[in-house]
């Protein structure tokens, strides 16, 4: 394995998701953050002065009036990375684009296309998307189970790497006085048939100086840590402790023998959010006055959103947590282990919209002891790094400013970038082109 240093990934969120909903009325934060390009260059470029890996940009196709802030009102990911790609130069840059919503051509195009524009830094986080509502808006009755749309992004992945072979490195000329543009022995068509795609090729974009964008894969239901052990180079989790993120790595490992992985080949990345303040009772002090002004009615939007439309405006807060089927088809992936540490911790409806506030890892304190925290769990092999959200601009700032230079000091987090592209920063390899590869053996 390469040597590699803790990977940072900054997540962009505008004017807050749904743990940062009031992220909006922040006087530094522009209330038109999430559709504002210049906000979201000028927040890559900080995370680039930083030496993080890459900038993150989630996405969703379905919203209603009591979705987060940035949910409402944003721009699509792959248009806001590529202005963003030219206005960086070294930084990763991660598009969410689902599988169960967009055809595996237009997303090997499309993605493909910022990793030439960005010169081999984009990376595809694959989503099955959790909102059954998405359905209606692409003219479909139903969003399909879980492990319908799952064997779906299986194939629709193998299918988009598949296309991304299409041209082999030296297919076209660079000499201007040769007698032909492109080699068509080194272009491929793909004749891909399956259970849901049927897709001829070739693909009509080249590949880029890192061979092909990253994958990353962030569902850890069942079916979503198959999926990850499968196909993702990169791993997105929430996992709150560090003993659930070694479990959760161990068990994707495990799964990931039968694809005959390279467990090098897998990086484990959880989201992170900080609260960073001179010392760690201000820090404390600070999120407990936070989460005691989080709005109830915000909180209980977004439950209702993961219990598939149900709503609990009507049950006492202060009661037990009600006993709900949290596995019907419109629940979200997060609804039955939220009612699980509901009923195993006895909490009221009220404890448990608390929890949803922070239910990943948060680390509050100073800038010493979120280093430390930051250090301690990657020292101890349960992850390779975080993608911290970028709430807050000054805890954003400290983060920056004072947590990433104990980190380098400590040898943990990089000092500079060696390398120009994605897969450099993160000591992955650059997938040879499996056509070449076969000539090569095979000649």
């Amino acid at each position: 394995m390469t040597n590699r240093h803790l990977v940072l990934g900054a997540v962009l969120i505008g004017v807050g998701d749904a743990n940062g909903a009031g992220l909006w009325r922040h006087p530094d934060v522009p209330a038109t953050a999430s559709i504002d390009i210049d906000w979201y260059i000028k927040q890559a470029r900080e995370a680039e002065e930083a030496k993080f890996d890459f900038v993150f940009v989630v996405d969703s196709q379905y919203i209603d009036a009591g979705f987060p802030p940035h949910h409402l009102n944003r721009l699509e990911p792959l248009t806001l990375l590529s202005a963003v790609a030219v206005s960086t130069e070294r930084i990763g840059l991660v598009a969410t684009v689902s599988t169960t919503y967009s055809e595996p051509w237009d997303i090997a195009r499309r993605v493909a296309s910022l990793d030439l524009i960005s010169r081999g830094r984009a990376a595809w986080n694959i989503v099955t998307s959790q909102d059954p509502g998405t359905a209606g808006n692409f003219s479909r009755s139903e969003h399909g189970d879980y492990a319908t749309r799952y064997r779906r992004a299986s194939e629709s992945v193998d299918v988009v790497t598949g296309l991304w072979n299409s041209y082999e490195d030296d297919a076209f000329s660079t000499d201007k006085s040769a007698e032909r543009f492109l080699d068509p022995a080194k272009q491929h068509r793909l004749d891909h048939v399956g259970e849901f795609f049927s897709v001829t090729g070739p693909l009509n974009v080249q590949r880029s100086p890192q061979g092909q964008p990253v994958l990353i894969q962030a569902g850890t239901s069942d079916d979503g840590r198959n999926l990850s052990a499968e196909v993702a180079e990169i791993v997105f989790s929430f996992e709150p402790t560090v003993e659930a993120a070694a479990q959760l790595k161990a068990d994707i490992l495990k799964r990931s023998e039968k694809y005959n992985r390279d467990p090098d080949d897998l990086l484990f990345v959880p989201g992170l959010s900080v609260f960073i303040r001179d010392t760690d009772e201000e820090a404390q002090q600070a999120l407990d006055a936070a989460h005691d002004t989080y709005p109830t009615d915000r909180l209980l939007s977004q439950i209702k959103r993961i219990f598939g439309d149900r709503s609990f405006a009507d049950f006492d807060l202060d009661a037990p947590f009600p006993d709900i089927d949290p596995t019907t088809p419109e629940s979200l992936s997060g609804a039955a282990a939220l009612a699980a540490r509901a009923r195993e911790n006895g909490w009221t409806l009220r404890q448990t919209l608390r929890s949803m506030i922070d239910h990943w890892a948060w680390f509050v304190g100073s800038p010493v002891t979120v280093a430390d925290e930051i250090e301690r769990w990657y020292r101890s092999g349960a992850v390779d790094g975080f993608n911290l959200f970028v709430q807050d601009p000054s805890d954003w700032y400290r983060f920056r400013t004072k947590v990433v230079p104990i980190l380098v000091e400590r040898g943990v987090a990089r000092a500079d970038y060696s390398s120009d592209t994605l897969r450099g920063h993160l000591g992955l390899d650059v997938p040879a082109n499996r056509y070449a590869v076969a000539r090569t053996s095979n000649p």
